[in-house]
C-alpha cells in the first residue's frame, strides 16, 4: 500500500486533477477524488461545436427531412391501427370482420413503415457523413493550432494528456455529433405529434397521461445534474491516466533499472481505481436515467390501460381508439426515455469538448511584428546584449548576459547542470521572449524578425534524439527538404555516419521505427548530427551532440564536425569540456551568470572554476 510520502508525490505530479484522498480504513483503498464539474459553459460550447457542422448545411437539411419524414410515417402508421380495428376486425356497427380489407389496410400501413424505416436509413447515413467532417476539422484545426503554441505549452504539459483530448475527448464528441443531435430533433417531433394524435384521440385519457410528466420530468433533472459532474471528472481521469502511461511506457528503461516497477503498479494502480471510480458514477448515473423513465412509463401506461378500459365499459370509447392510444401512451414517453439516455453522451461529450477547446484557446505564439524585416541570407552574426530571462514571472534565470559572436565563430558554453546554458540557445532561436536586454542576429534584433526566416537560419542538434517514422533518408532530409539524395550522403559522411547507415539492411532505405528504436543511442544521435549538417543554416546550435557517443566515436567524427562548422557561427553546450578546446571563446556560467569568459588556454592559465571543471574531468578520465 502506497504511503502518506508516495500520495502526495502522485498529488504533485498531477495535482490538476487530483484532489485530496480520503484516508483507508476497512475494505478496499479509496481512491483520490479526481477534480471535475459540469461543463462550465455548456451552452457556449455546445454551440461551438455545432459551428463545425455549418459547411455541411445541404447535408444537415436533408438528415432533418428525413428525420421530420421518419417521424410523421411513424406516426400516421401508429394512428392506421384505429380505423383497421374499428372497421375490419371489430366493427362497431356489429357486423363481421373484413378480411380482405384488413389485408389491403396492411398492405398500406407497411408502405407507411417502410418509408419511415428507409427515412431513417438515410438520415443515420448522412449525419454520420457529417459528424466524420465535423471531426475532421476539429482534428485539422487541432492539429494546426498545435503547431502555432509556444514551447511553453509542451515543457509544462502532459504529452499523455494531451493525446487523450485528440483521441478519447474527440470520439466522444463524434459519438454526440452522429446520434444525439437527430434524436434530438426526432424526440422533439415525436413528442408534438404523438401528443397532437393522443389529444385528438381522447382528452381525458392525454390529461392522465400527462400528469406523470412533472413527476418523470422531475426524476430526469435530478439525474441529469448529478451525471454532469461525473462525466467531466471521468474524462480528467482518463487523460490522467493516459499521461501516467506514456511517461512509464517512454521511461521503462528507467523504470527497470531502479527497480520501480512495484511503485510504477502501486501509482497506477491509484489512478486506475480513480477513474474506475468516476466512470462508475458518471455511467450509473447516466445509465438509470433510462430505466428510472421506462418504469415511471410503465406505471403510466398500466394506469392509462385500466382507464381506458373503464371508459370503453362505460362511455363507448371504441376499442380501435384505446388500442392506438396505449401506443400512443408508450410512444409519448420513449422520446422522452431516449433523450434522457442520451444524457450521458451530452455530457461526456461537453466535457471532452471543454478539454479540446481548452486546447484551441491557448494562446499561439505572439505574432510577428508588423515591421518584422527580412535580412537574408544571414551571415551569422550572433549578439546578446545585457539579456535577462525568467520563465516565470519575478524568477530571473539568466541575469545580464552579453556575448558577441562572429561569423563562422564557434562559441562553447560551459558551467553547472542549471546554469542556464540551454536557455541561451533556446532565447537564440526565440522559443522564449526575454524580459530585458536585446539579441540580434546580423544586427537586427530577433523580436523584428520574421520567425520562421529566423528559425530556417538555425541548425540544432538537442541532447535528447527524436527521430521520425520513416527512413533514413528521410530523418535526415528533414533538415531541409529540397535537399538531393548525394547531399543527403555527404551530410552522412560528414557526421561519420555513413558507415554504419550502409551496414544497415536496406542502407539509406531502411525504415526507422518508434523513434528509432532499431538503432543504438550513438547512431541516433549520428542522424540528428547529419540532419544538420543537410542544413545550409549559417548558425548551429549543438546541445550535447556528441553526449550519447563513445568516446572512440567522437574521436572519429571530430574532423567531420570542424568541417561542419568551418562556415558556420556555432553555440556548443559540452559537459565533456575536451570538445570545445578548439573554441574561439568559452563561456563559463553559474547561476545565470558568465563568470568566465576566453579561450582554453587563457582560462586555464586563470585557474577559476574553468580550471576546477577541466582538471575534475581530467581526473575522472
Amino acid at each position: 500500500m502506497m504511503d502518506e510520502k508516495q500520495i502526495e508525490s502522485l498529488k504533485r505530479r498531477y495535482g490538476s486533477r487530483i484532489a485530496d484522498a480520503p484516508k483507508r480504513r476497512r475494505g478496499p483503498e479509496r481512491m483520490a477524488v479526481m477534480k471535475g464539474g459540469k461543463p462550465k459553459a455548456g451552452g457556449q460550447t455546445m454551440l461551438r461545436l455545432l459551428s463545425y457542422l455549418k459547411r455541411d448545411r445541404m447535408a444537415m437539411t436533408a438528415a432533418f427531412f428525413c428525420v421530420i419524414l421518419g417521424t410523421v410515417t411513424n406516426l400516421v402508421g401508429a394512428y392506421m391501427l384505429r380505423p383497421i380495428i374499428n372497421r375490419y376486425i371489430v366493427p362497431l356497427d356489429g357486423s363481421r370482420g373484413d378480411v380482405a380489407g384488413l389485408f389491403r389496410s396492411l398492405c398500406v400501413m407497411g408502405a407507411v413503415y417502410l418509408v419511415s424505416v428507409a427515412a431513417s436509413y438515410m438520415q443515420s447515413r448522412i449525419m454520420l457523413q457529417v459528424a466524420q467532417n465535423a471531426l475532421q476539422r476539429l482534428r485539422e484545426e487541432l492539429f494546426n493550432h498545435m503547431q502555432t503554441l509556444p514551447l511553453r505549452f509542451y515543457d509544462t504539459g502532459s504529452n499523455g494528456d494531451l493525446m487523450s483530448r485528440f483521441t478519447n475527448d474527440v470520439d466522444t464528441i463524434g459519438m454526440m455529433l452522429s446520434s444525439t443531435l437527430v434524436q434530438l430533433l426526432s424526440g422533439a417531433l415525436s413528442i408534438v405529434g404523438t401528443l397532437v394524435l393522443m389529444i385528438y384521440t381522447n382528452v381525458w385519457l392525454t390529461v392522465i397521461t400527462l400528469a406523470m410528466m412533472p413527476v418523470m420530468l422531475r426524476a430526469g433533472k435530478f439525474v441529469a445534474g448529478r451525471s454532469q459532474k461525473y462525466f467531466s471528472a471521468q474524462q480528467a481521469a482518463l487523460g490522467a491516466m493516459n499521461g501516467y502511461i506514456e511517461e512509464t511506457v517512454q521511461g521503462q528503461k528507467v523504470v527497470k533499472v531502479f527497480c520501480h516497477e512495484e511503485i510504477a503498479e502501486e501509482e497506477f494502480g491509484w489512478l486506475n481505481a480513480d477513474l474506475k471510480e468516476k466512470q462508475i458514477r458518471a455511467q450509473f448515473f447516466g445509465g438509470v436515467m433510462g430505466p428510472v423513465m421506462n418504469n415511471l412509463s410503465q406505471l403510466n401506461y398500466g394506469l392509462t390501460a385500466c382507464i381506458g378500459g373503464l371508459l370503453c365499459v362505460f362511455r363507448n370509447f371504441d376499442v380501435g381508439g384505446l388500442t392506438v392510444f396505449l401506443g400512443f401512451s408508450r410512444q409519448f414517453s420513449r422520446p422522452i426515455n431516449e433523450l434522457s439516455m442520451q444524457v450521458g453522451n451530452v455530457f461526456s461529450a461537453l466535457a471532452g469538448a471543454e478539454r479540446v477547446f481548452a486546447v484551441l484557446d491557448a494562446e499561439p505564439e505572439a505574432a510577428d511584428a508588423s515591421d518584422a524585416v527580412s535580412i537574408a541570407p544571414i551571415r551569422g552574426e550572433v549578439v546578446l546584449d545585457h539579456v535577462t530571462f525568467g520563465y516565470e514571472p519575478g524568477q530571473v534565470i539568466l541575469k545580464d548576459i552579453s556575448l558577441y559572436a562572429k561569423p563562422g565563430q564557434k562559441i562553447a558554453f560551459v558551467g553547472s547542470t542549471g546554469a542556464g546554458k540551454t536557455t541561451i540557445t533556446n532565447l537564440i532561436n526565440r522559443f522564449y521572449d526575454i524580459q530585458g536586454g536585446s539579441i540580434t542576429v546580423d544586427g537586427v534584433d530577433v523580436r523584428r524578425m520574421h520567425r520562421k526566416e529566423l528559425r530556417e537560419n538555425i541548425a540544432m542538434v538537442l541532447q535528447d534524439t527524436h527521430l521520425f517514422t520513416g527512413t533514413v533518408r528521410e530523418n535526415i532530409r528533414y533538415g531541409r527538404l529540397d535537399a538531393t539524395d548525394e547531399e543527403v550522403v555527404e551530410a552522412a559522411k560528414t557526421a561519420s555516419a555513413h558507415s554504419f547507415i550502409m551496414r544497415l539492411p536496406d542502407g539509406y532505405d531502411t525504415m526507422l521505427e518508434g523513434d528509432g528504436a532499431n538503432l543504438s543511442q550513438g547512431q541516433r544521435q549520428l542522424l540528428n548530427i547529419a540532419r544538420a549538417a543537410v542544413s545550409k543554416a549559417p548558425i548551429l546550435i549543438l546541445d550535447e551532440a556528441t553526449s550519447s557517443v563513445d568516446t572512440r566515436t567522437e574521436k572519429h567524427i571530430e574532423h567531420g564536425m570542424d568541417r561542419l562548422m568551418a562556415d558556420r557561427t556555432t553555440f556548443v553546450i559540452a559537459h565533456r569540456l575536451s570538445t570545445v578546446r578548439n573554441a574561439n571563446a568559452i563561456m563559463v556560467l553559474e547561476h545565470g551568470q558568465i563568470i568566465e569568459r576566453g579561450d582554453h588556454e587563457d582560462l586555464l592559465a586563470q585557474k577559476g572554476r574553468y580550471f576546477e571543471l577541466y582538471t575534475g574531468m581530467k581526473e575522472l578520465e
